[in-house]
C-alpha cells in the first residue's frame, strides 16, 4: 500500500502541558481513517499539527517520502495538497457559495476564472449545492454551510482531506446530510483522515479507526476489532460510554 502521510514519534506541547506524545501511524493512499476519543484526547490537535496550523514539537511528518518539518520543505506548497473542513464552516461571508469555492483555487493555484468556476461547479454537485452558488453563506443552514466547505476544500483537489469534527457544530437534524455526503466521497476512493464523535458512522464507512487517549494512541485497528473486540481497558471504558 501506498503511504500518503506517516506520522513518526509526533509531539506538541503548549508551555508544560503535553498534548500529544510520540504519536505514530501512516495514511494510506484511498484509506478512510477516523480518530476518535474524548474531549481533550488531543484529536484535533493532531490534525492541526498535520497541516501545519499547530507546530509539532517534535517528531516527523513524512509527505511522499520528505519530512516536510525539515527547514528547506516548501510548506505552502504542502498544504495545497491538503484539504481541511472545520467544525466552524470558516467560509467567507462576504463571497456567494461559488466565489468561496474559486477564490482558493485562483489566489493559490493560480487558475483562471473560467476553470476555478468550472472545478468549483463539479463539486459543489457532488455536495448537492449547485442550486445556490449565488446564496451568502448568512442565507444558508449550518449543513449547507458545511456542505459548501466541503466543496470548497474539494475544489482544491487535495490528495488527502482532513475533516475536524465536521458535525460537531450542527443541529441533530442536519448532521446526516453533511455524514451522507462524506460517506459518499469515501466510497469514491478519496483519502480520508476524519475525527468524529459519530461513532455509528465511524464504524461505517472507516478502514481503520484509531482510538486517542490523553495525548496518545490507546489502540488501533478495524472498525470490527476496535468497536466489536477492543482490546485495551480504556477503549473498552469509552465504547461503554459512547456506543447506544
Amino acid at each position: 500500500m501506498e503511504k500518503v502521510i506517516d506520522i513518526k514519534h509526533l509531539s506538541k506541547s503548549f508551555g508544560t502541558h503535553e498534548v500529544l506524545r510520540d504519536v505514530d501511524f501512516s495514511v494510506n493512499k484511498g484509506e478512510v481513517v477516523c480518530i476518535i476519543g474524548s474531549s481533550g484526547s488531543g484529536k484535533s490537535t493532531l490534525l492541526r499539527c498535520i497541516n501545519l496550523l499547530e507546530k509539532p514539537s517534535g517528531g516527523e511528518i513524512i509527505y511522499n517520502r520528505e519530512n516536510i518539518l525539515d527547514e528547506k520543505h516548501d510548506i505552502y506548497d504542502y498544504r495545497t495538497k491538503l484539504g481541511m473542513v472545520f467544525q466552524q464552516f470558516n467560509l467567507f461571508n462576504n463571497h456567494n457559495v461559488l466565489s468561496n469555492c474559486t477564490v482558493g483555487q485562483m489566489k493559490v493555484l493560480k487558475r483562471s476564472k473560467e476553470e476555478a468556476e468550472k472545478v468549483a461547479m463539479k463539486y459543489l454537485k457532488v455536495v448537492g449545492m449547485e442550486n445556490y452558488i449565488n446564496a451568502k453563506p448568512k442565507q444558508l443552514s449550518g449543513g449547507q454551510k458545511q456542505r459548501v466547505a466541503i466543496a470548497r476544500a474539494l475544489s482544491m483537489e487535495p490528495d488527502v482531506m482532513l475533516f475536524d469534527e465536521p458535525t460537531s457544530a450542527l443541529d441533530p437534524e442536519m448532521v446526516g446530510e453533511v455524514l451522507k455526503v462524506m460517506k459518499e466521497l469515501a466510497e469514491t476512493g478519496l483519502t480520508m483522515l476524519i475525527v468524529t464523535h459519530e461513532m455509528e458512522f465511524a464504524k461505517d464507512v472507516s478502514d481503520r479507526v484509531i482510538f486517542m487517549d490523553k495525548g496518545v494512541i490507546e489502540e488501533e485497528g478495524t472498525p470490527e476489532e476496535i468497536f466489536n473486540n477492543p482490546k485495551r481497558e480504556r477503549t473498552k471504558e469509552f465504547l461503554k460510554r459512547t456506543l447506544k
